[in-house]
């Protein structure tokens, strides 16, 4: 029986691809390949530094992505570009069923499990008026590793207060829903884009398109 609810953040809840419009606007023409090279970027840094326990904050991660992704398609971003830039993770747009989803949810206890750091999370939450939908806000920094770490599923499980296998856990990331599952999750992989499963040794409990089926997971 699934007590609770805990989500990933970006690409999950939070369209990391809406930077896109700043993208353009700051260096036209390279809107969309930027956008894609700075989340591969950012994605691979965590993965590094976790590896080499050399942790930095996820500003400072996605930030650092950033000027390498700039630079790999021969862009030389000023200070200034970057700040702007960078103020997009924290007005990232919403998936459009967002809160209609945990709205349908209704009392099922709700709580996020993120790379970002409070600051970013908080932002983000705000301005996607999303406050008051989560019982728990928790960041990596609290763990000082990035996920698909076990430590950082760990720390869902010590705040919740509750056995892990009691736990669903949402992610559009495959990666993090076979990172959740190898902990003892029940995983549940948001796959909007149709994409094949990872070759991980483990599959997610349950696929689904559009986080308004949760209710029906939960039924």
């Amino acid at each position: 029986m699934i007590k609770a609810l805990v989500f990933d953040a970006y690409g999950t809840l939070f369209d990391v691809r809406s930077v896109q419009g700043r993208c353009e606007e700051v260096f036209p023409g390279h809107g969309s390949e930027l956008t894609g090279l700075w989340r591969t970027k950012q994605l691979e840094y965590t993965w590094l530094r976790s590896l080499m326990g050399r942790y930095e904050d996820f500003w400072q991660v996605t930030q650092d992505g950033l000027v390498v992704a700039c630079r790999s398609v021969g862009l030389a971003p000023s200070q200034d570009q970057i700040d702007y830039l960078m103020q997009a993770y924290l007005t990232l747009d919403p998936f459009p069923e967002i809160a209609a989803a945990l709205d349908a949810l209704g009392d099922i206890p709700c709580s996020l499990l993120s790379n970002g750091t409070p600051k970013m999370l908080a932002s983000v939450v705000r301005n996607t008026k999303l406050d008051g939908r989560f019982q728990h806000i928790l960041s990596v920094d609290e763990v000082r590793i990035y996920k698909p770490s076990p430590v950082v599923y760990r720390l869902a499980e010590d705040r919740l207060g509750i056995r892990r296998e009691h736990i669903g856990f949402v992610s559009a990331n495959v990666w993090d829903v076979a990172g959740g599952k190898t902990f003892g999750f029940q995983a549940y992989w948001l796959n909007r884009q149709d994409s094949p499963v990872e070759v991980l040794g483990v599959k997610p409990d349950r696929i689904i398109r559009s986080a308004m089926e949760l209710t029906s997971v939960m039924a």
